[in-house]
């Protein structure tokens, strides 16, 4: 069976920064909105596109914060409430996109937490993770789909993670309901949740001209952060002995612009023009993981960009769209 998830050869590495990238891309007359585009990585995304000229809206359950992060980086980015796990909020959201008849034409999904270390729910009792890494993005692109189906050739981006690796969707437990709750387990399947998400989606929407990709950044230490002290980071080796962070970026530690990079080398290169379904690494297509390796903590090697199989599995994609249409109750329209 052939699959798109083939390296390209892009010219770019883990030493590649959102500069770039961006590099002779113009963005003027495009609308971009970014979730999570007032912090860490989603800051340095939604700053790229708008200094490229784009027209961005961030997303933020906190306005205020949000509107103080963008006002420090310059014009070009408006801030509008929005709640990943409050369903109402994302509808009232993404209908004011779509009823102003605007054309959506980039999309990155930056937001999500990590490592939860105790069992949460949403109001509809779905394990936080799962719930605010997929769910809420997940309806959140079922709203916004009439204003992506506009722009005729947008894109789609959902920022995953290495961590998919920690673990596939366990599809007969995925709120934690009979298993023991571990955080990174939880946070593992939200991550191959991402992936598959992109998967789908690229299927359903490229006949209307949408596109989706799937993403590891690389290790950055950003808030995503915030459920590890600074012990633990410095024992993963993200953090050195004076409580800097690490940059080594052929080890996969990176500094904010290279980890932003591939978000908006996805966005915008038009190396993928035609293409989509992929998960991508390094600002490239990233090679699959052949076998079924396990990703820990401990000693892990840093270097590998590999995607494993069961996260790009198309009939997992299905599988997966279907449920996550019963767990939201929405669907396409």
């Amino acid at each position: 069976m052939t699959t798109p998830q083939i390296p390209l050869g892009s010219g770019f590495s883990a030493h590649t920064t959102t500069l770039d990238v961006i590099a002779g891309i113009d963005l003027v007359g495009k609308l971009a909105i970014v979730t999570g585009g007032y912090a860490g990585l989603g800051l340095e995304a939604a700053r790229t596109l708008a200094e490229a000229g784009a027209r961005v809206i961030v997303p933020a359950r906190d306005i205020e914060r949000a509107r103080r992060a963008v006002s420090e980086i310059g014009g070009g980015i408006e801030v509008r409430p929005m709640d990943l796990n409050d369903p109402a909020s994302i509808d009232s959201f993404a209908r004011g996109i779509v009823n102003s008849g605007l054309s959506l034409h980039l999309l990155i999904n930056s937001a999500g937490i990590m490592a939860v270390p105790e069992l949460t729910r949403d109001a509809r009792g779905n394990e936080m993770q799962f719930s605010t890494n997929h769910l809420g993005h997940f309806q959140l692109v079922l709203r916004l789909l009439p204003a992506l189906k506009r722009a005729n050739g947008a894109r789609v981006v959902s920022v995953s993670s290495m961590g998919h690796r920690f673990s596939d969707i366990v599809w007969d437990d995925i709120n934690f309901e009979t298993r023991p709750y571990d955080p990174w387990s939880a946070y593992g399947q939200s991550k191959t949740a991402n992936i598959l998400f992109a998967v789908e989606l690229d299927r359903l929407g490229r006949d209307h001209g949408i596109r989706a990709f799937s993403l590891h950044p690389g290790g950055i230490v950003t808030g995503l952060a915030k459920h590890l002290s600074t012990e633990r980071l410095k024992e993963m080796g993200n953090l050195g002995a004076d409580g800097e962070p690490v940059i080594d970026p052929d080890r996969d530690m990176k500094s904010v612009p290279q980890g932003a990079a591939t978000h908006i080398w996805c966005a915008v290169s038009p190396q993928l023009e035609g293409r989509g379904g992929v998960f991508c690494a390094n600002s490239d297509i990233a090679p699959i993981e052949q076998g079924r390796t396990a990703l820990t903590l401990e000693g892990r090697d840093r270097r590998t960009s590999h995607v494993a199989a069961y996260a790009i599995d198309t009939d997992s994609a299905r599988r997966l769209w279907t449920i996550s249409e019963a767990m939201t109750g929405i669907g396409i329209e």
